[in-house]
C-alpha cells in the first residue's frame, strides 16, 4: 500500500499590516495640499452665500416694479436658492473634513484608514487629501 501525502492548505487569511506613520516631509506636503483645498472651499462658500443669501427674492429676480411676479418665477428662484444652499452645505462638509485631516496630521495618524487602520494609498490621498477611509472601506460603506 502506498502512502499518500496530503498537502495542507495554507490559511489564506489576510495578514494585517501595521500602519506606519508618514514621514515628516510627506506630512508637510499633504498639509500644504490640504490648506490649498481649504482655501478653495472657503472661497466657494463665501461666493455662494453672497449670491444666495444677501439678496432678497425680488432683487434676485431682477424685478424692479412694485408688481408681484409670476409663481413660476418664484419657484425657479426658490430652486436656485435651495441648490446654492445645498452646494454651500457640501462645501462646509468639505471644510470640516479638511480640518479633521489637519488634526490627524498633527496627531501623526494622517494617511491611515479610520475604520481598518490600514494605510490609505498615496494615489487616493493625492486625489482626495481629506479622505478618512481606504478605498475598500469606502466601497463597503457605500454599499
Amino acid at each position: 500500500m502506498a502512502k499518500r501525502k496530503y498537502k495542507r492548505k495554507k490559511n489564506k487569511t489576510r495578514v494585517r499590516r501595521k500602519a506606519k506613520a508618514m514621514s515628516r516631509r510627506e506630512l508637510v506636503k499633504y498639509r500644504e495640499l490640504l490648506l490649498k483645498e481649504r482655501q478653495k472651499a472657503g472661497g466657494g462658500i463665501s461666493h455662494i452665500t453672497q449670491n444666495a443669501l444677501k439678496k432678497s427674492q425680488r432683487d434676485a429676480s431682477g424685478d424692479l416694479s412694485g408688481y408681484s411676479y409670476h409663481m413660476a418665477d418664484m419657484a425657479s428662484d426658490d430652486y436656485e436658492r435651495d441648490f446654492s444652499l445645498g452646494r454651500a452645505t457640501e462645501e462646509q462638509k468639505t471644510l470640516y473634513a479638511i480640518d479633521e485631516a489637519l488634526k490627524r496630521i498633527d496627531d501623526r495618524t494622517y494617511g491611515n484608514c479610520l475604520q481598518c487602520d490600514k494605510p490609505i494609498s498615496r494615489k487616493r490621498l493625492q486625489a482626495l487629501p481629506y479622505t478618512e477611509l481606504c478605498i475598500l472601506c469606502q466601497k463597503s460603506q457605500e454599499e
